[in-house]
């Protein structure tokens, strides 16, 4: 099968090649499924399980991409719940091979049903985006309705989803980004956007929730916006705790129910999903290394 690998740790996105691979074989409870679509994010190549197993032992040259939508088209022994030739969608196990590729084995239960009317793109821009907003909205965030949150990165994304999530449950959401996303992020129902660049973040005054997708400086400023009892939401890293409210740091973990709840949400149009590019598999180490900022997720058609 066809499959973009990467080998070179300090080559990064530019290291990327697209080679002849074996077709996995499914072990117990996993499935193969015949990728149609897949998502890719930058931060990949900077993760220690892109290159090394459990067990810290090299696993290279990797399959990076582990957002997948397709057809199942084989199962592991055991395995349950789907069945061959049902349109899937989810996301993969950080430490196996992943979806940049004609077809991937993973396990059943971290893939949900990919209704007809959705498409395969849509459906590859999702796992990672989705269940990173609402784990760490309602998981770990216990958003309620009146809360105000901080939403950074709002056009991107992630960050659009959690706008997107936020505003429906009733939050009162503050949007940051450059200018020229000033508009998105409010077609995505920001009550305000604060642009990080010509304007001050602590303009807002406390909030109850900040989600962080950048860190850093704006990670420390965003925490002394906490008010008492109030989080602080990362994914980009541990920093320092609000000094009246608490902070949470999270890496997104796989689950059908979530998504089954995000898919729903697509279909009834409550949530649009963010994708910047759409490439082909032959196409995709160009598309993976832009020249330009992009906005949203880069997905990889694997199938037409």
């Amino acid at each position: 099968m066809k499959a973009i690998v990467v080998s070179d740790r300090a080559a990064g996105t530019t290291g990327l090649k697209l080679v002849e691979r074996p077709e996995p074989q499914p072990g117990i409870n996993d499935v193969i499924v015949e990728v149609h679509a897949a998502g890719f994010v930058n931060t990949e190549l900077t993760w220690p399980s892109t290159w090394t197993d459990r067990l810290g032992r090299d696993r290279t040259p990797t399959i990076p991409g582990h957002e997948v939508a397709g057809v199942v088209t084989a199962l592991g022994y055991g395995t349950t719940g789907l069945a061959v030739g049902q349109r899937v969608f989810g996301l993969t196990d950080w430490y196996r091979d992943g979806t940049l590729a004609e077809y991937v084995a993973m396990e059943a239960r971290n893939l949900a049903p990919l209704p007809d009317d959705v498409d395969f793109e849509v459906g590859a821009s999702l796992p990672i985006s989705g269940l990173t907003a609402w784990q760490g909205l309602f998981v770990h965030g216990r958003l309620r309705a009146g809360q105000r949150i901080i939403a950074h990165g709002a056009a991107g994304a992630v960050g659009s989803v959690v706008t997107q999530l936020a505003r429906e449950f009733g939050a009162y959401v503050i949007g940051t980004g450059r200018d020229p996303d000033r508009q998105i992020v409010r077609d995505l129902g920001a009550n305000e956007f604060i642009d990080l660049d010509r304007e001050n973040l602590e303009v807002v005054g406390e909030v109850d929730l900040v989600f962080d997708l950048i860190g850093g400086d704006i990670g420390r400023r965003s925490a002394a916006l906490i008010r008492p009892g109030g989080i602080l939401v990362s994914i980009v890293g541990p920093e320092a705790p609000p000094e009246t409210g608490s902070m949470v740091d999270f890496v997104v973990e796989a689950d059908r129910p979530q998504l089954s709840e995000i898919i729903k949400r697509i279909r009834d149009g409550r949530l649009r999903s963010k994708i910047g590019a759409v490439a082909t598999l032959e196409n995709a180490v160009g598309a993976l290394n832009p020249t330009e900022r992009r906005r949203g997720k880069t997905v990889i058609r694997v199938r037409t």
